[in-house]
Order: structure tokens, then C-alpha cells, then sequence
């Protein structure tokens, strides 16, 4: 009977694995308000969610809070997103939230989300049409609210950093409905004043405060800008749709005043470094020269010049009385050659040469003699033709045909009357 019986825990892990395995919870969107928040120091965020009726735990690990670009509060209405399961020590259900925004915000992050993948497909986040940023600029150009903060903190940065550059503030409107269009007109007529570096940006607010730098004209405006633009917008957790398209990025309006101008201080400290380097780099240029001077006064060459020219004219001599040399040997080689050939017993005797040859002519024209078929004619040989062709046996012959005689002196043109073998009867035909 008591088999029938579980544990707590057991009837726990089994709820949590039904939460687990459905496949409904594991991706929940919720609205609601928040209650009994805590922000632990680990970083994590305990609260729970509620509306008129219900209520559920919930919990939020650091990994996903420091995503977060507002804080959330008691009393925030906000939009979560997470998933379903049972937390085993207390046997409760609770959401583990990956993601929040605040309510009211859902469709305007929506909206950034959709208009910021379609600017990076258009290469409006490229690298490549990033500006440089002047290091030593002369006039900076900044685009912001004329009363606040943003303002406030931009001026006494640079005037403290870089007291000889010149501002120029084109004043508009950071927030509002109009705020869009003020930023993009702003912007435009900055363009048209000589201006090395362009801020444009405002301070803190929440994500909807922030909104008006998401407009696509304000994007748009700022990457067709022909001045190098440095965006300021809200705090270093904050990005807008203008922080990706401008040449740099600052996370604060005082960054973005460190980021356009360079330190005085450090300049000077820099071209001082400069000064002891080149007279460090110029009195040790000095020194290699005066050496390289004493070592070529104290020279062979400059304490005994007329030395060195008595070795190169020494030297001239013996050069030339080589050629002469050469010249001779080569001379004489030649003469004893030419006289090798005078000498030859060619020269001397060439019957020698002759007459063997003129012998050897004699033979071979003896031998063509006998093979010259008009030789074997004149002793009285005979060659016959039937048809030009030279006949060596009768035996294609017959009465009647024609044949010719070709002897030392003549052609004879006979017919054929009789045939007679040599080793047979005589046959008539």
C-alpha cells in the first residue's frame, strides 16, 4: 500500500519535467506589472509579475540583464519574454525572463529592429564609408539641444581639452514629434559651414526619449554628411540607429568631446618628447659625422696623396707593360703560324698533291668506260625493243611484231618472220 505513495520531490521533478517538455512553454510572452523587485548583487533580478487577478514569480539572470537599456522598477508596466518551469526547492512555478521591454516600447523597438537590418543590408554600417575623425581639429560643429546637460558637459570638454578649437552649436529638438525633422535640418545646414567634425547626439532618457534618433531621414542624413559625424546619444548602454551609421561612436555627449578634440596637455607633452627626441637623434647625427670627418683626415689617402697616385701610376706601368706583352706574344704566334703554312710541303711540292689525284681521275674514267653501254655496242653487242621496251627473251614475241635494233652507230626497224629457240628445233610461225 505504501508503494502508492511519492516523495514531495518526486512529484516535483515531475512537474517540472510536464513544464519542461511542452513545447508551449518554452517560448512565453507576457505583460504585466512589476512587483516586489530586487536586483541582487550577483546582478540578477527577482520580482514577480502581476495584473488584476494573477500573479507569477519571476527571475532574470545576468547574462540577459546587462542587455537591458533601462532599469527596471516597482510598478513598471513592462513586456517579458521567457520560459516556463518549476523551480524544485519551492515546488512554484516561474518565469525565467530572457528578455523585457518596457510596455508601450514594443512596437517602437519592433520598428528599430526591422529599420536597422534594412540599413546594414544597404551597407550604411560599413566600414568601408567610415570617415577618419581629424586629430587636430579646428572647428567643431554640434548638433543638440541648446539648454541641458548634453550641451553643458560637450562646451567645457572641449574648451578644457582643446581651448583653441572654435564650436558651433546648431540648436534643435532631441525629443518630440518634431524632433526627427529639427535633427535632419540641423545637420544639413552644418554641412554647410567649413566644419572638421560633427557631434550630433543628447543625453539620457529611455528608450522612447531616445526614439527620434531612429528616424530613417536622420540616419540617412547623417551617412550622406560630407563632415566626419561623431554620434552622443544617451549613455554608454544605449544605441540608436544613429550610433551605427555615424563615423564613430561615443557613449556619452563627454565622450564624444574627447573622442573630436585632442588634450592640450598631451599634445604638449608630445611635441616635447618630439624636441628631445630630434636633438637627441641631431647631436648623435653629429658625432657619427664628426668620427666619420676624423676618420677621413686621419686616411692613407689625405695624409699621403702623392703616394697613392705614385701606386696607381706604378700600377698603370705594370698594366702596360703587360699589353705589350700580350700584344707581342700574341704577334708572334701568328707569324709562326703563317710561316707553318709557308713551310707545308703542299706548298712546296703541290704535284705531289696532284698526281695522285690525277691518276686516281684516270681510273675512274676508265671504269665508266666499260660500264658505258655505247662501249658495249662498238664490240659489236646489239639492244632490241619491242614496244620501247627492251626485250630479254622471245617468248613474248611473235610473227609479225616489230621490233628495233639499237647498234653503236644506228637503229634498225625490223618484222618479225621467224622464231628459233636455242635449245629446240626451229618452229615457224
Amino acid at each position: 500500500m505504501e508503494e502508492k505513495y511519492l516523495t514531495v520531490t518526486a512529484l516535483t521533478r515531475y512537474l517540472k519535467y510536464k513544464f519542461d517538455s511542452d513545447s508551449n512553454l518554452r517560448k512565453v510572452y507576457l505583460r504585466g506589472e512589476i512587483s516586489n523587485f530586487k536586483s541582487h548583487t550577483t546582478g540578477h533580478f527577482y520580482f514577480s509579475l502581476k495584473d488584476e487577478t494573477s500573479k507569477i514569480n519571476a527571475i532574470m539572470f545576468k547574462t540577459n540583464t546587462s542587455k537591458l537599456n533601462f532599469t527596471p522598477t516597482e510598478g513598471m508596466k513592462v513586456l517579458v519574454t521567457g520560459s516556463i518551469s518549476v523551480y524544485e526547492a519551492t515546488g512554484n512555478y516561474q518565469i525565467y525572463v530572457e528578455d523585457m521591454l518596457e510596455d508601450g516600447v514594443g512596437n517602437l523597438y519592433i520598428a528599430f529592429e526591422q529599420l536597422k537590418k534594412k540599413l546594414e543590408q544597404e551597407g550604411l554600417f560599413d566600414l568601408k564609408h567610415k570617415k577618419p575623425i581629424p586629430k587636430i581639429p579646428e572647428k567643431v560643429g554640434i548638433v543638440t539641444a541648446s539648454t541641458g546637460a548634453a550641451i553643458r558637459d560637450i562646451l567645457s570638454t572641449i574648451h578644457r581639452r582643446f581651448p583653441l578649437c572654435k564650436t558651433y552649436l546648431f540648436p534643435c529638438l532631441v525629443q518630440g514629434e518634431n524632433a526627427a525633422k529639427d535633427i535632419v535640418k540641423k545637420i544639413k545646414q552644418a554641412n554647410e559651414y567649413p566644419l572638421d567634425v560633427l557631434i550630433v547626439g543628447r543625453g539620457g532618457g529611455s528608450f522612447e526619449d531616445l526614439n527620434c534618433f531612429n528616424d530613417e531621414e536622420v540616419a540617412r542624413t547623417i551617412f550622406a554628411s560630407t563632415i566626419p559625424v561623431i554620434s552622443a546619444v544617451g549613455h554608454e548602454v544605449d544605441y540608436t540607429i544613429a550610433d551605427f551609421v555615424a563615423d564613430l561612436r561615443a557613449p556619452t555627449p563627454t565622450g564624444a568631446a574627447e573622442l573630436a578634440v585632442p588634450n592640450l596637455v598631451d599634445l604638449k607633452h608630445q611635441l616635447t618628447q618630439y624636441h628631445i627626441r630630434l636633438n637627441e637623434s641631431i647631436i648623435k647625427k653629429v658625432k657619427i659625422q664628426k668620427l666619420y670627418l676624423e676618420s677621413f683626415k686621419s686616411s692613407f689617402a689625405i695624409k699621403n696623396p702623392m703616394l697613392l697616385f705614385e701606386n696607381k701610376r706604378q700600377k698603370l706601368d705594370v698594366l702596360y707593360e703587360q699589353l705589350i706583352r700580350s700584344i707581342q706574344s700574341y704577334v708572334e704566334r701568328k707569324k709562326n703560324a703563317l710561316y707553318q703554312l709557308q713551310t707545308h710541303y703542299i706548298l712546296s711540292n703541290p704535284k705531289q698533291l696532284y698526281e695522285p689525284s690525277k691518276q686516281m681521275l684516270k681510273n675512274i674514267i676508265e671504269k665508266l668506260e666499260l660500264l658505258n653501254p655505247l662501249s658495249v655496242l662498238k664490240r659489236g653487242y646489239s639492244l632490241t625493243y619491242h614496244n620501247d621496251t627492251l626485250l630479254h627473251h622471245i617468248a613474248s614475241l611473235k610473227k609479225g611484231d616489230q621490233i628495233m635494233v639499237k647498234l653503236y652507230d644506228g637503229d634498225i626497224y625490223a618484222n618479225i618472220e621467224r622464231i628459233e629457240k636455242q635449245n629446240g628445233k626451229n618452229k615457224k610461225i
